[in-house]
């Protein structure tokens, strides 16, 4: 994958997660948020290795 697109999905898995948390934090979230929390996290951690792969 191009770099710029893997950068662009990273920034956009951590919007996402950081929002994500502040909801658990705040009011917590139900099972399946959770889940798809911990695929988002699954995802930021394969964009990080792609990234650090083609830098």
């Amino acid at each position: 994958m191009n770099q710029e697109v893997l950068e662009r999905r990273s920034e956009l898995l951590k919007k996402n997660i950081h929002q994500m948390l502040l909801q658990d934090n705040q009011h917590g979230i139900s099972r399946q948020d959770n889940m798809f929390l911990q695929q988002m996290i699954k995802e930021l951690h394969q964009t990080s290795h792609e990234l650090n792969t083609a830098r």
